[in-house]
């Protein structure tokens, strides 16, 4: 990621911050719309998840220009994910909820540009979590 994109994609998640929780449930209601099955993987309560979902983004977001630090987490959220039972197809699943999300929750603030920004984002986060 660019420093450009980097930018972008803090000052979206600073929007997003404060309406976290209906950020989260929204997340996780277009996720199972999506893909129902995926309903089980999380047994856990959704609000809880749905914590767990936003501190995640909250370090990601932070760490996206030293992934030296960032990365060594996300791999091991990767492996947590593949022990829960997450295929491959599952993460594109959840970059079209996460970046419909933002688009539902930002407005006219999720630009073209800051779509791209997170859409590179999640890619970069996917392949640390991918990574070996």
């Amino acid at each position: 990621m660019n420093a450009e994109q980097i930018r972008l994609v803090r000052e979206t998640w600073k929007l997003i911050l404060p309406m976290r929780t209906a950020v989260a449930e929204l997340f996780y209601s277009k996720l199972f719309e999506l893909e129902p099955r995926l309903r089980p993987l999380f047994k856990s309560d959704l609000e809880r998840q749905g914590e767990k979902l936003i501190a995640m983004l909250d370090a990601a977001v932070r760490g996206l220009d030293h992934p030296h630090v960032l990365g060594p987490a996300l791999k091991d959220l990767g492996q947590r994910h593949v022990r829960y039972g997450a295929s491959e197809n599952d993460y594109g699943t959840v970059a079209v909820s996460l970046l419909w999300t933002l688009e539902q929750s930002l407005g006219a603030a999720f630009t073209v540009d800051a779509r791209r920004a997170w859409t590179e984002a999640y890619a970069t986060i996917v392949a640390m979590m991918h990574s070996r």
